[in-house]
């Protein structure tokens, strides 16, 4: 399996207050937009994921590869697998070309 892990170069963490916040606007139904709730620190420049790209960066923790991701997010959101799967592979490709994630080999 190919896990997903964090480039260990990067400074992060998670904006707990404000990603409670977010959660909680979520669940009542309000729009999210794109408010930031975890921080990158990469090259002295400051990134901000929004809610869904913070949870994937967490769970690139290197133990899961792309589909125990998605199957971790399925828990948390009510969308089907295939438009989940997508819309994780196209912010894992992404951050995959800037360097910020990498895949290892594992044979477990």
């Amino acid at each position: 399996m190919k896990r997903l892990h964090r480039n260990p170069d990067i400074v992060w963490r998670v904006e707990k207050r404000r990603q409670q916040a977010v959660i909680d606007r979520l669940e009542a139904g309000e729009e999210i937009d794109d408010e930031g709730t975890v921080i990158l620190l990469i090259s002295g420049m400051m990134h901000q994921l929004n809610l869904l790209g913070g949870m994937i960066w967490t769970l690139c923790d290197g133990s899961r590869g792309i589909k125990q991701v998605v199957s971790e997010l399925q828990k948390e959101f009510d969308v089907d697998e295939a438009t989940l799967l997508n819309d994780v592979q196209e912010f894992v490709d992404d951050l995959l070309e800037r360097g910020w994630l990498s895949y290892d080999q594992s044979t477990n």
